[in-house]
């Protein structure tokens, strides 16, 4: 089988990369062999990821479009140049009804959770395209595509996120670049904190959740395929 079993020589950048889902495919994607650029606000957390696996910190944020196109305008002018592969990790959750989410609320998710995968997307897919090769992975989620009371505006835009790929893939079609979206259950990540669902019985139990780990290895898995074999879509449920 032509597996890709490692990503030496591949650039991977990955946004929301100081936590979660974010850090833990930074690390996965270095453990395979890749040169990790790893995108999120916090300078800190960037540099303990530096530390961990070596990954080169992008201090950026992502509600911030010029902050966006700076960051990217950077890395291609580095030795790096545009990635092979870009994960799009950052999210924002919380739980409203729609009769009481915010306008503000609203807004953060569909700049955080949809407008930022298009920036950023947007960015690379004139070399990707250019190259023939390249690879944008989408994390979104079940609420993505099952309805959940108190999902409204995560729903919503990660509904969006899911129409935003399906479109990306008929323009890429043939074109030697791919795109994956995976669409995790509920994992346990610091996004729960401050919602505590350990204490709302309507909730799912963080014991019961996937982990960040686990979500990441479905990342490296897509990253891992050979040239040639893509992987669309693929949702990931605890057994």
């Amino acid at each position: 089988m032509n597996e890709r079993l490692t990503l030496q020589g591949l650039t991977c950048l990955v946004t929301g990369a100081s936590r979660g889902i974010g850090r833990s495919s930074a690390l996965g994607l270095s453990d395979r062999g890749a040169q990790v650029v790893a995108m999120a606000r916090s300078r800190d957390a960037l540099e303990n990821l530096e530390r961990e696996c070596g990954a080169r910190p992008l201090v950026a944020d992502l509600a911030d479009d010029a902050g966006i196109w700076a960051a990217i305008d950077d890395l291609a002018e580095s030795e790096l140049g545009i990635p092979d592969v870009v994960v799009n990790a950052a999210g924002v959750f919380d739980i409203e009804s729609c009769s009481s989410t915010s306008v503000d609320s609203f807004d953060e998710h569909f700049t955080i959770n949809l407008r930022a995968p298009f920036l950023l997307t947007r960015a690379v897919l004139p070399k990707m395209l250019e190259r023939k090769s390249g690879l944008v992975v989408n994390i979104g989620s079940i609420a993505g595509r099952k309805a959940f009371p108190g999902n409204g505006a995560y729903s919503a835009s990660k509904y969006g996120l899911r129409g935003f790929h399906e479109v990306l893939l008929e323009e890429i079609r043939g074109t030697g670049v791919r795109a994956s979206l995976i669409e995790p259950a509920a994992t346990d990540t610091p996004l729960w904190d401050e919602i505590n669902p350990d204490a709302n019985p309507d909730l799912p139990n963080r014991v019961d959740m996937l982990t960040p780990d686990q979500v990441a290895e479905a990342v490296v898995f897509v990253a891992t395929r050979p040239e040639g074999v893509s992987v669309p879509y693929l949702a990931v449920e605890r057994g």
